[in-house]
């Protein structure tokens, strides 16, 4: 049938019908070359018309690329790290240096204020300290003050002279001897000419000559400079 389809079909064109039946046709074909005998247990077995091609395959380029990105999560780990290592040291090395610092400026501050104190103790020990006025008082007023300048004279030698040249009274005064002559009287408890008071008056001291404490102390700058102290003195001078 399908010969005399296929002999008409080179005269004329084919029917729908008979495009039907060939396709059919070559359906029917193609099943039977897949199907294989029933054998006689009755069941049925399938061969593939064409048996596939096994897939060659590989897990190595998996485990490289599984390598792969382990080691970059463990090199990005390592730098998070270092990263928060450096820091936590950068923190560290911030506070010891702030805590330093402060230690510092701690220090600073109680030295700064045990001196201010210790000022202040001297300024109110100098406020307190007052001296009888007689001429004990004179003498160890003006002994404390030839302390501060280096000027020596001991209170004995201090003592001695001034007894031997005014007697203690420090409204003395020299109306005769050639200073008196020459118009610049000796005055005070040392016998100090004006001149020689002016000279080497000491600064703190008042400048009124017959001051006692004054007067004490140029006179004994005057010894010191011209006899090394005082207490060398044993006459005039």
């Amino acid at each position: 049938m399908l010969k005399n389809i296929l002999s008409r079909g080179r005269s004329r064109s084919l029917t729908r019908t008979q495009k039907a039946a060939i396709a059919g046709v070559g359906t029917l074909g193609a099943a039977a070359v897949a199907l294989t005998a029933v054998p006689a247990s009755g069941q049925t077995t399938t061969s593939e018309a064409a048996p596939t091609a096994k897939v060659a395959y590989s897990t190595k380029q998996i485990q490289d690329v599984h390598a792969g990105v382990t080691g970059q999560l463990a090199g990005a780990s390592q730098k998070v790290a270092t990263i928060e290592a450096k820091k936590e040291a950068a923190a560290k090395k911030a506070a010891a240096e702030k805590a330093a610092a402060k230690k510092a400026a701690k220090k600073a501050a109680a030295k700064r204020e045990a001196k201010e104190a210790a000022s202040r103790s001297a300024k109110r020990a100098e406020v307190k300290k007052s001296y009888p006025n007689n001429l004990d008082g004179w003498i160890r007023e003006a002994r404390a003050i030839m302390k501060k300048h280096d000027i020596p004279g001991s209170y004995e030698g201090i003592h001695r002279n001034i007894m031997r040249e005014s007697s203690g009274n420090p409204k003395a005064i020299n109306d005769w001897d050639i200073n008196a002559i020459n118009g610049i009287p000796s005055k005070g408890l040392l016998q100090v000419i004006p001149p020689t008071f002016e000279a080497y008056h000491v600064a703190g001291t008042s400048k009124n000559i017959w001051d006692p404490v004054a007067n004490i102390v140029a006179a004994c700058n005057y010894a010191a400079d011209k006899y090394g102290t005082m207490d060398n003195v044993d006459s005039a001078y």
